[in-house]
């Protein structure tokens, strides 16, 4: 019994609560938790202290405050026991649940409804083929990363450690903006952010009162969407024609257009440069603000890409808005906002306020990344890579699924959509290949109003050929022999009303 009792407690001689206190903690949890039962016969003070190699006295005191508080019983001459009638309200048994009724917290509107939202999904606790918006990390150069983050950790160019946004690093992605996106900036107006969507959140805080008028494509990024609602925006959505975003004439401008102009999420169509400087026409310099949202700019397989919208605005109304999660490995978590100047000073503070800070030594390894070569070297890599992938992706479904999907080729990005022919019904299409093991998002959970595209997402970045070839095997397997719901044939797409 001693050695049972002393290996399930683990004392530390250079905490400063000393012994007795740490061997009357953690007996007491052992009684409270039913680790050790109700009516059990201690060891005696002396076997149990020659069991923990304490003194005597360091188990006589614990036992005498376990007395005290009921947790066991002394008499003169038998050895402690814990308390047959000990009170409920000192037990917490692990396996079976509270006795008392917790009143239900009340919370704020939007996190009430939390719950009720499809983003993020719920079903994506296991990485399945063919999961959308991920980058390949097998793909990347660790060993060189590596490198980086070691000279970082070493201190080398780290400087003045109450720069948030380091300025190495502000440089290099300004200077890499400039040449590859088009986009106009000074270091000082980058911010370095721990993910893209938190560059969302400090937009929203910074410039949405409640009830500000929010456009966001529809179909579109659910993200944005609450970043703006969880400021106390209204969320209005804007149908889409071939050339993305598409507002209705003469309509009342709102407080803030989001848009993903280079490669709509989740269609890829890409918006002309006619239709950017009709947005841009729309945002009424200090009352409207428009958001680009560049998630996956670097991957552009067909012709040269189109500038960023950020580059024509020649009045400061567009924040940009990117990500390195897409371009090297999801877990390095640093996104960033290009911002308008008028509100450098503002969002500087806004991001201390609100803690939305990425670590100084990943954005040193990061810049060194960046100054090396290795970052470009990468993503040039990976547009061969991806573009193979996404042309194996779409001829694979055109030979097994053809009778089934239409996939529209995409000219850039991470994920193609495959639309469902005869109108199927796309969420009960979506459930059957979940089952079965390949993961799809659906076109209709990304509608902020009534769906009137129906569709699947299917990603090509994560995944090697022979596994896209194998989820294509079973997709065509699970949805050849059965009938899904039909849905009304769509009519055409709408603006924003």
């Amino acid at each position: 019994m001693p050695a049972l009792i002393a290996e399930l407690i683990e004392l530390k001689r250079a905490d400063d609560s000393g012994l007795v206190a740490q061997l009357t903690h953690q007996l007491r949890q052992l009684v409270s938790t039913g680790r050790i039962d109700k009516g059990s016969v201690l060891p005696s003070s002396r076997s149990l202290a020659r069991a923990l190699a304490v003194s005597r006295n360091t188990v006589t005191y614990a036992f005498e405050q376990l007395a005290a508080e009921g947790y066991i019983k002394m008499s003169q001459g038998r050895r402690a026991a814990v308390a047959a009638n000990m009170d409920e309200r000192f037990v917490r048994t692990e396996s079976r649940p509270a006795q008392v009724r917790q009143p239900k917290p009340i919370l704020s509107p939007w996190a009430s409804r939390l719950a009720d939202m499809d983003w993020p999904l719920s079903y994506q606790a296991v990485f399945r083929p063919l999961r959308v918006g991920f980058a390949d990390a097998r793909e990347f150069p660790n060993e060189i990363w590596g490198r980086c983050l070691r000279r970082s950790a070493a201190g080398r160019g780290r400087g003045d450690q109450g720069q948030v946004n380091r300025p190495r690093l502000q440089q290099e992605l300004r200077d890499y903006l400039q040449s590859s996106r088009g986009v106009r900036a000074e270091a000082n107006d980058i911010f370095i952010l721990p993910t893209a969507q938190a560059a969302l959140t400090l937009i929203a805080a910074t410039v949405i009162a409640p009830g500000d008028c929010v456009w966001t494509e529809d179909p579109g990024y659910p993200g944005a969407a609450a970043a703006f609602r969880a400021a106390g925006a209204r969320v209005v959505g804007v149908g889409l024609d071939e050339q993305g975003m598409r507002p209705a004439i003469n309509a009342v401008a709102p407080k803030v257009i989001f848009t993903t102009p280079s490669h709509q999420h989740p269609t890829g169509r890409l918006m002309s440069v006619v239709r950017r400087s009709e947005l841009l026409a729309a945002a009424k310099p200090g009352k409207t603000w428009i958001v680009e949202d560049d998630y996956d700019g670097e991957f552009h397989y067909d012709g040269r890409p189109v500038p960023a919208l950020q580059g024509l605005d020649t009045q400061s109304r567009v924040f940009y808005v990117g990500t390195f999660s897409k371009a090297m490995t999801p877990d390095i978590r640093l996104g960033y906002v290009v911002v308008p100047p008028a509100l450098t000073r503002t969002v500087e503070i806004a991001q201390r306020h609100m803690g939305l800070i990425a670590s100084a030594h990943v954005q040193e390894a990061l810049s060194d990344f960046i100054s090396d070569g290795h970052f470009l070297a990468h993503v040039r890599r990976m547009r061969r890579v991806y573009r193979a992938r996404r042309d194996h992706l779409a001829e694979r479904l055109e030979r097994q699924l053809g009778d089934v999907l239409v996939a529209e080729i995409p000219q850039g990005g991470m994920h193609l959509v495959a639309r469902l022919r005869d109108h199927t019904a796309d969420k009960a299409v979506a459930q059957r290949l979940i089952e079965a093991g390949v993961e799809v998002r659906t076109l209709s959970s990304l509608s902020l109003e009534r769906p009137r595209d129906h569709g699947l997402l299917l990603g090509f970045t994560s995944w090697r050929e022979s596994e896209i070839s194998a989820a294509v095997r079973t997709m065509a397997a699970s949805l050849s022999t059965v009938r899904f719901p039909a849905v009304a044939p769509r009519r055409g797409n709408r603006a924003h009303r």
